[in-house]
C-alpha cells in the first residue's frame, strides 16, 4: 500500500517539475494524430486509384492509421520518461494478448475476418448481397463490421465474422441480375398467343438483356382458375448500378406485360371465392353494408 502511495506521489511531483515539457508532448500527440489521419486519408486515396475494390483500400488505410497512431502513443510514453514502462508493456504484450484474446474474442475474430474479406474481395462497394436472410447494398467495411443498406433504407451493421462463416450471396458480382414474376390468364384464352405477346413486350423494355441472357417465358402452373405464366429476364447491373434503377426496369416490364395482355383481349382473372349454402331449403341471406 505504501508503494502505491509513493508511486502516485512521484507522478504528481513529475507533473509539477515537467509541465512545460508535458505541454510540448501534448502538442506532439495532437500533431501526431493529425498527421496520422492525413496519411491514412492519403493512403486511402492512392489505394483507391490502384485497387479495383474500394473496400480493400478503405480497410487497408484503417490499418495504416491504427499503426501510425500506435507509434505516436508509444513515442509519447518514451518522451514522458516512461521508457521502462513501455518496455514492460512490450515485454508483456504476449501475455496481454493472451488475456485479452479471451476477453475480446469476438472483436479479434471480427478483425481477422475483416482482413480476409478485404483482401479476398467477395464483394465490392454497392454490391447487392444477402447473408443470414439480410439483403442489401454494401456501403463500407471497417475493422469490426460491414455496413449494409437494405432496400427499405435500413443500415445494418453486420459483424465481419458472420459474413465469413455463413453462405454469402452476391447478386451483382458479375454484373448480371435476374428478375422473375408470374402472370395468370384465363383458361379460355390462347396461352401460345399470350407467350408471344409477353416475349415481345419484355424485349421492348430498355435495360432487358436480349443476347446470351435473353428473357425466358414458360407456362409455370395450371392453377384452379388461371394458367400461370412465369417470366424471367436479366439486366446488366454495371449499366444500372442503383437499386432504384433495377426496380424501375422490373416495374416497367410488369406494367408493359399487363398492358399488352389486356390490349390483346386476354382476361387476367382474380382469385375466385366459393360461397356454400348449408341450408338447402332456405333462401341465401346476404348482408351488404354500405360505408
Amino acid at each position: 500500500m505504501d508503494e502505491s502511495i509513493r508511486f502516485y506521489h512521484d507522478i504528481i511531483q513529475y507533473f509539477k517539475e515537467n509541465y512545460i515539457n508535458l505541454a510540448f508532448i501534448l502538442v506532439f500527440v495532437v500533431v501526431g494524430f493529425i498527421i496520422s489521419n492525413f496519411l491514412q486519408k492519403r493512403a486511402k486515396l492512392r489505394l483507391t486509384k490502384k485497387s479495383p475494390n474500394h473496400i480493400t483500400a478503405n480497410f487497408t488505410s484503417q490499418i495504416v492509421g491504427f499503426v501510425l497512431k500506435s507509434i505516436v502513443v508509444f513515442s509519447t510514453l518514451y518522451l514522458l520518461g516512461l521508457s521502462s514502462f513501455t518496455n514492460k508493456l512490450l515485454a508483456g504484450a504476449g501475455l496481454l494478448t493472451f488475456v485479452i484474446g479471451f476477453a475480446l474474442k469476438d472483436i479479434g475474430e471480427n478483425f481477422l475476418a475483416g482482413i480476409i474479406l478485404a483482401f479476398k474481395s467477395p464483394f465490392r462497394l454497392d454490391d447487392l448481397i444477402e447473408v443470414t436472410g439480410i439483403t442489401g447494398h454494401v456501403k463500407d467495411i471497417n475493422i469490426r463490421e460491414t455496413i449494409v443498406k437494405t432496400p427499405d433504407g435500413k443500415d445494418v451493421f453486420l459483424p465481419n465474422a458472420i459474413l465469413l462463416k455463413n453462405p454469402l450471396f452476391n447478386y451483382t458480382l458479375d454484373g448480371y441480375l435476374r428478375y422473375e414474376f408470374t402472370v395468370g390468364i384465363a383458361y379460355e384464352n390462347n396461352p401460345t398467343e399470350a407467350l408471344k405477346i409477353i416475349i415481345d413486350s419484355v424485349n421492348n423494355v430498355e435495360g432487358v438483356l436480349k443476347d446470351d441472357k435473353k428473357p425466358f417465358i414458360t407456362i409455370n402452373e395450371l392453377a384452379t382458375n388461371s394458367i400461370n405464366i412465369n417470366v424471367k429476364f436479366w439486366i446488366d447491373t454495371f449499366k444500372s448500378t442503383r437499386r432504384t434503377v433495377h426496380n424501375n426496369i422490373r416495374s416497367q416490364v410488369m406494367n408493359d406485360v399487363v398492358k399488352a395482355l389486356i390490349a390483346g383481349g386476354f382476361s387476367l382473372p382474380a382469385s375466385i371465392v366459393e360461397i356454400k349454402n348449408y341450408e338447402p331449403y332456405g333462401d341465401l341471406k346476404l348482408n351488404v353494408e354500405q360505408k
